[in-house]
């Protein structure tokens, strides 16, 4: 009966049992619960990492890009590598590495 009558008054304050209530709701019924919380913000983190890297790559693009325009050494090196061009008094040989069985 001693411990029935401190349980019994704890249960009786509604502001309590108000409040645990709500708490109890806006962790798990909400549509902004907890857990809907945790998987934005990892969301969002990755977000701005994603951000940040294709920042680093739009810098280094465009640092290509004004050395194209600038620099013929670069155009050329482009041409020979990418497009396997030549000069009309060079010989080009291709080595393509073994394949792995």
């Amino acid at each position: 009966m001693k411990v029935i009558k401190p349980v019994l008054s704890i249960i009786r304050n509604k502001y309590l049992v108000a409040s645990i209530a709500f708490f109890v709701w806006m962790m798990f019924f909400d549509r902004n619960d907890f857990f809907e919380q945790r998987e934005r913000r990892q969301h969002l983190y990755k977000l701005q990492e994603s951000k940040e890297y294709f920042t680093n790559e739009i810098q280094k693009e465009r640092k290509f890009s004004q050395e194209l325009k600038n620099n013929p050494a670069v155009i050329e090196k482009i041409a020979r590598e990418k497009y396997l061009m030549k000069r009309d008094n060079e010989d080009l040989f291709i080595i393509q590495p073994a394949e792995e069985n």
